[in-house]
């Protein structure tokens, strides 16, 4: 199952979190801005993107507490 969800990190503190969450999953999970495709559990990677903007995060199978996470950064 391939899931999509649009966030917004405003802070760097947001950062690290969403990076944490992405990190304990056990599948691919990516987030990108147009063209710029990163690997949420890269810091640097995720650093490098627009973080002004909306964001576009894809991940390939389901973690209870990912979900949470996505969710606390969703853009309504």
């Amino acid at each position: 199952m391939k899931k999509m969800a649009r966030i917004k990190l405003n802070k760097l503190d947001d950062v690290k979190d969403f990076v944490a969450a992405a990190s304990e999953c056990d599948f691919d999970v990516d987030i990108f801005y147009n063209s710029f495709i990163v690997d949420a559990k890269s810091i640097l990677g995720v650093l490098s993107l627009d973080l002004t903007r909306e964001l576009n995060v894809t991940c390939q199978d389901y973690n209870k507490k990912f979900e949470q996470t996505l969710r606390k950064y969703a853009v309504a």
